[in-house]
């Protein structure tokens, strides 16, 4: 393997605030490997150490000569000036930029210059490189190449730099959440494009499914020290409570030892002191090594949720649009008493406003909410608060509330609940502004639970928040005694939270599952599966009939002579025989539809389902042989 990178005994601090030190590491050609931590503990810090963006106070960086390296920062950062089209090709790649050259050149009006760049693609073999690119740009939905960068979005500008480092194919990939503002086709399609790509990859991302379908190697800070595992990311939670497990056998007997030194050093006479120096230092390493007990730190969400009647929504035949862009069109849904719904689709179908007209925020064009005397809602946005970042961390919490109701008579003080939110006292007096942007969202998230909501609308809940918190978060939603409607991307989270899905497809088509996200993808993928399979037995149909000759001598004997007695017996039995062929191939399909059969019963069905389409097939055109004659 070709080192691309190496990394020795770097350390980082923000004055007191030590985040990592004295930690080393490697990383090889066709290596993926992941960066995993706790919010604010130098994920990015890193990251942007390694790309030159920040210093630090120690240690050494080394890259493989002329090693081309491509990173994508949390906020990406373009000339708003800047064409969409200028910003992904935006590179040193030659080819790249005659591409270009050549993109512009063919949406302008006179395409001057044509005959002189068409020369240039041929010098470059940029052809296959613009094939590549144009399937890049088509995934990740970036179509208005001539926008400003100055008018994009958030969620636009990260696709735009995404395309920018993927086009520029470097040695070294470093991605910073990639999957942020890419929905599920989107993600999939990413996951697909690094597994198959030879680039070494360092990433940070807080979607488990696809650390475990994309890394090789798994890297945690932890304790300002890092530990690296050979594997996946199912391998990594195997080998780190393993490691959690050792550390804390060792700590026990340390403990011990401390234990019986502590005796030794209370009955050491003060005359005979300096005779036991050594030990005594010793004492104080073994003191200090005791008190270090590695433990899973957890977000507790233990919140009492405000009574629930059981009235809850009635969505009553609503109609939305944006000009041609339909959202919904006299949709009709009465949301149940504790139900968990899951919202996913391609961006721009509309999920996110259906939560603002479900809020209030944003009005119907028609129909109306009818919505239960009794529903707090707790509304987690995707774009966040809109914190004072002058503010302090406790202040912001005591502002909502100076005591937080558990329930069952139970109270905790606001200072006390940030602590069950991973917020130190140290922490808790910092200012908005010195959080990391997961500690924001982390903060976010507190001020929407402490309000005691029993219904709970979460759009992008996952974005920015760190591993820990996210288990957390799903166990707290899993036993959550109120509604739930959560829009995500994140796959993992919504296999473990939601009981059914409403996909949203485009142009207000709705589809309500009743799974989660992998029973539906599998679903799904089954379905066009078949839909490919009939398309193929039709085209080859048609072309049988196109390719059948005309006024055959059977044709005209046919014509002459009438059915049999036995083919009159056939053709009635096949008239009954095909309506109810096509009944069990309709029930099947809602069975398939439905998403409660199991694995097996699904391969069954789909098996028989296959079946009965083939005997449709071979008895209808039996049929039509029959009723020509």
């Amino acid at each position: 393997m070709v080192s691309y990178l190496q990394v020795e005994n770097l350390t980082k601090s923000f004055g007191d605030n030590l985040l990592f030190e004295n930690i080393s590491f490697g990383i090889a050609d066709n290596q993926r490997v992941a960066l995993i931590a706790k919010n604010g503990t130098g994920k990015t810090t890193l990251l942007n150490i390694i790309a030159g963006i920040e210093d630090y106070q120690g240690g050494t960086i080394s890259f493989r000569r002329d090693l081309r390296v491509g990173y994508l920062n949390q906020d990406p950062d373009f000339p708003k000036e800047l064409s969409v089209i200028d910003a992904c090709l935006r590179t040193d790649n030659e080819a790249v930029r005659t591409i270009a050259a050549y993109e512009h050149c063919m949406m302008s009006e006179n395409q001057e210059g044509l005959d002189e760049i068409l020369s240039q693609m041929d010098l470059h073999k940029a052809w296959d490189y613009e094939t590549r690119i144009k399937q890049i740009l088509g995934k990740l939905k970036i179509t208005n190449l001539e926008q400003l960068i100055g008018e994009l979005s958030g969620g636009q500008l990260k696709r735009v730099a995404l395309a920018n480092v993927l086009i520029s194919e470097p040695d070294l990939l470093i991605l910073d959440e990639p999957t942020n503002h890419l929905d599920l086709e989107m993600v999939e399609w990413l996951e697909d494009f690094l597994k198959r790509s030879s680039m070494a990859l360092l990433m940070v991302t807080h979607d488990r499914y696809f650390l475990d379908r994309v890394c090789t190697n798994i890297m945690e800070i932890d304790h300002q020290g890092l530990f690296q595992y050979s594997g996946n990311y199912s391998y990594y939670l195997e080998k780190r409570q393993e490691r959690i497990e050792n550390w804390n056998s060792e700590s026990e007997r340390t403990v011990n030892l401390y234990k019986k030194e502590l005796e030794w050093m209370r009955r050491q006479p003060q005359a005979r002191a300096h005779k036991a120096k050594s030990r005594q230092e010793s004492f104080y390493e073994i003191e200090e090594r005791a008190k270090q007990r590695r433990n899973n730190d957890k977000v507790q969400l233990d919140v009492k949720a405000s009574y629930l009647g059981s009235k809850i929504f009635e969505a009553k035949y609503i109609t939305k649009a944006y000009g041609d862009l339909k959202i919904l069109d006299n949709f009709y849904y009465n949301f149940a008493r504790y139900e968990k719904m899951g919202i996913v689709g391609k961006n721009g179908t509309g999920k996110s406003t259906f939560l603002k007209m479900l809020l209030g925020e944003v009005k119907p064009d028609s129909g109306s909410f009818d919505i239960g005397e009794t529903v707090v809602f707790g509304y987690y946005s995707q774009d966040g608060l809109a914190f004072d970042e002058q503010m302090k961390v406790i202040d912001v919490v005591q502002d909502i509330a100076e005591v937080v109701d558990l329930g069952n008579g139970k109270k905790m003080t606001a200072s006390q609940f940030l602590l069950h939110f991973l917020f130190t006292p140290e922490t808790q007096y910092n200012y908005v502004y010195k959080l990391s942007g997961g500690e924001k969202r982390r903060l976010h998230l507190c001020t929407v639970l402490m309000r005691n909501p029993n219904f709970l609308v979460l759009d992008e809940p996952t974005n920015d928040l760190d591993i820990v918190t996210l288990n957390i978060l799903e166990e707290y939603l899993q036993s959550f005694k109120g509604c739930v409607i959560v829009v995500s991307h994140d796959r993992y989270f919504m296999d473990k939270v939601v009981d059914h899905l409403m996909v949203f497809k485009g142009n207000a088509e709705l589809k309500d599952f009743p799974g989660n996200y992998t029973d539906y993808r599998e679903w799904n993928e089954l379905m066009e599966e078949q839909e490919k399979e009939e398309k193929k037995k039709q085209d080859s149909r048609f072309k049988n009939q196109e390719q059948r000759p005309q006024n055959t001598e059977r044709e005209t004997l046919n014509a002459k002579r009438k059915l049999s007695f036995k083919e009159k017996q056939e053709f009635e039995a096949l008239e009954k025989e095909i309506p109810q062929l096509e009944t069990e191939k309709t029930e099947i399909e809602n069975q398939l539809a439905s998403g409660t059969l199991t694995g097996d019963e699904i391969i069954k069905a789909s098996q028989r389902h296959s079946e009965v389409i083939e005997l449709i097939d071979g008895k209808t055109m039996r049929w039509l042989e029959l009723s020509e004659i």
